[in-house]
């Protein structure tokens, strides 16, 4: 049976490499590191460095790593943490060894087989992402991010240009990816069919269309591809 799809397209931070973990890490052990009296779940210093970079990427384009280090700015002010460009290339080298979750390397190696073609769309930089296809070890047929397009996804110009790009019809195209904001609202508005991987069973945020699937990990896509049902 052929694949319902004849691309999936993907965003790699929080869907295939583990963004959360690794910039949780990251903040924690700076918050050590400057010995912190007020310590928080490095989730929660996840939480507010990203309500910064979403601000960012909604301004006039950047390269990602000065989004990175504007950001981290931003949360080591409130902080009352030092902050260097020092710092800020040492959150990008960070970046560049966060590490993929368990299965995307076996998910996605039964994805191709199926003979679905497989593509990154990230808001990220060359420079950047290239590293993290290393750790993936998974073919990709394309990979388009943020500089490549000069805008960060949600804005509907990424997406207009990943589709001209990749040439197939929104109809025969699964986009799969963790982000409601980022990812799965704008696909859906473009005809995409949209994957939701919630990770940790978290509620559907209350705004956006709701995604036609919602999986704990990749196994539910992979399943999907080979015509098998998703696992519960």
């Amino acid at each position: 049976m052929a694949p319902p799809f004849e691309v999936a397209t993907f965003d790699n931070y929080g869907t295939l490499t583990d963004w959360e973990g690794g910039c949780a890490q990251f903040l924690y052990g700076l918050a050590l590191r400057n010995g912190d009296t007020e310590l928080v779940p490095g989730l929660e210093l996840r939480d507010r460095w990203e309500a910064a970079q979403f601000a960012l990427l909604r301004q006039e384009y950047r390269s990602y790593k000065r989004v990175l280090g504007q950001s981290l700015r931003e949360v080591c002010a409130e902080r009352g943490w030092p902050f260097d460009d020092a710092l800020a290339a040492e959150f990008v080298d960070s970046m560049r060894c966060w590490q993929p979750f368990p299965d995307t390397l076996p998910a996605l190696t039964r994805v191709r087989a199926a003979g679905v073609r497989l593509v990154i769309l990230s808001n990220t930089d060359r420079d950047i992402i290239e590293h993290s296809l290393r750790h993936l070890r998974v073919p990709f047929d394309d990979v388009i991010t943020a500089e490549d397009c000069g805008v960060y996804k949600p804005d509907p110009d990424f997406f207009h240009q990943a589709l001209d790009r990749i040439g197939v019809a929104p109809d025969r195209i699964i986009h799969v990816a963790f982000g409601f904001k980022y990812d799965n609202a704008p696909a859906k508005r473009f005809g995409m069919t949209t994957a939701w991987i919630n990770r940790h069973a978290e509620p559907q945020p209350p705004d956006g269309p709701s995604p036609d699937h919602t999986w704990r990990d990749l196994w539910g896509l992979a399943a999907l591809a080979d015509g098998r049902p998703a696992p519960a």
